[in-house]
């Protein structure tokens, strides 16, 4: 029997005025909002891609679906029962797919949220919240609040112990890298063209989450103008002339070197033009979560091959195993290298 929307929007009441049983002591998120939250928290339902794979990161168990449906090759290189759980929508970002009574249905006893805690993702977080009677947790996805944002999953989940060693691992990364170029002076660094798209003209400008970990590392050629991802010529990037491409797209990385209009691009001619692994979720960014961490690694061998020896195989390896709960084949890893996917 079909439901009037009166009838709809009376039970959203009832199920979000509902009592949802004993409260753990609150807990403070990156806004500095105190999120009330059960005693057990068994259900989360993330609101973007970055907050799927923190979650999934630490408690895989807990992650209710994911906001796009994984493909094949992303789910080998996750826990299979998990990987290929529901595709459930987002409520932030791009294309955002899940409206509050689908939310409400999942029963989660937490909303998650990982990325920006500007004002309007309070506003929003307030609102979903007054909306549905549950819990919404903001926490900060800078890539310099990675450790921070752990430690707090930690708290909202009951998984403090397993967190920790995963911020360790975060900081301590940070930490080796940035210390090891730290004497390199900033003008003295490569000039990097992070190109993302087919034609590889669309970029991430000074202070994108797109391009934390470039510009940790080198100089962003797109990063006089501050900004997020913006679309931009090839005359801008024949100005820029940069000495390193590091780009995200198959296609972009397979046909730039036989383009009349890259040619004369320092990175082209000397064959600096670096295609980034993606699986199962991007080393750069796309999107802009903890799957950044092994990707600084790789940035570092490429930008700084001299100053880091550590094996890329090994260090693959170790990340996925720790953070994506697989061990990968040699297949498997030569696979992910080679930016297939």
């Amino acid at each position: 029997m079909a439901l009037d929307r009166r009838s709809v929007l009376a039970g959203l009441s009832a199920l979000a005025i509902a009592p949802r049983g004993a409260f753990a002591a609150p807990v403070k998120d990156a806004t500095g909002r105190a999120i009330e939250i059960p005693e057990k928290v068994t259900r989360v339902f993330p609101a973007g891609p970055p907050a799927a794979i923190m979650l999934y990161t630490l408690a895989p168990d807990l992650l209710l679906g994911w906001p796009r449906a994984n493909r094949p090759e992303e789910i080998e290189f996750l826990l299979p029962e998990v990987g290929t759980r529901a595709e459930i929508g987002r409520i932030t970002g791009r294309g955002n797919t899940a409206n509050l009574e689908a939310v409400i249905a999942l029963k989660p006893d937490l909303i998650l949220d990982v990325g920006s805690t500007s004002q309007t993702f309070v506003s929003l977080a307030e609102r979903v919240r007054e909306q549905t009677g549950i819990p919404y947790a903001l926490l900060d996805g800078r890539f310099d609040a990675t450790a921070a944002s752990y430690r707090l999953l930690g708290a909202l989940t009951k998984r403090e112990r397993q967190a920790e060693a995963l911020a360790v691992y975060a900081e301590e990364t940070s930490r080796t890298i940035t210390q090891r170029i730290g004497a390199i002076p900033i003008g003295e660094r490569p000039r990097v063209y992070y190109a993302r798209g087919p034609r590889g003209l669309e970029t991430g400008l000074g202070g994108s989450i797109n391009v934390e970990t470039i510009e940790m590392l080198a100089r962003n050629v797109a990063g006089e103008t501050r900004g997020g991802l913006a679309n931009i010529s090839i005359e801008q990037v024949l100005l820029w002339n940069p000495d390193v491409i590091v780009t995200i797209d198959q296609t972009f990385a397979a046909n730039v070197r036989s383009e009349p209009a890259w040619a004369s691009v320092s990175a082209v001619q000397k064959n600096r033009v670096h295609l980034s692994p993606k699986l199962p979720f991007g080393w750069v960014d796309f999107p802009p979560s903890v799957n950044r961490l092994i990707g600084l690694w790789w940035l570092a061998k490429i930008l700084y091959p001299e100053r880091f020896p550590e094996d890329i195989n090994k260090l693959t390896q170790e990340f996925y195993k720790r953070f994506y709960h697989v061990d990968i084949s040699d297949a498997q890893l030569a696979r992910v290298l080679a930016g297939r996917g």
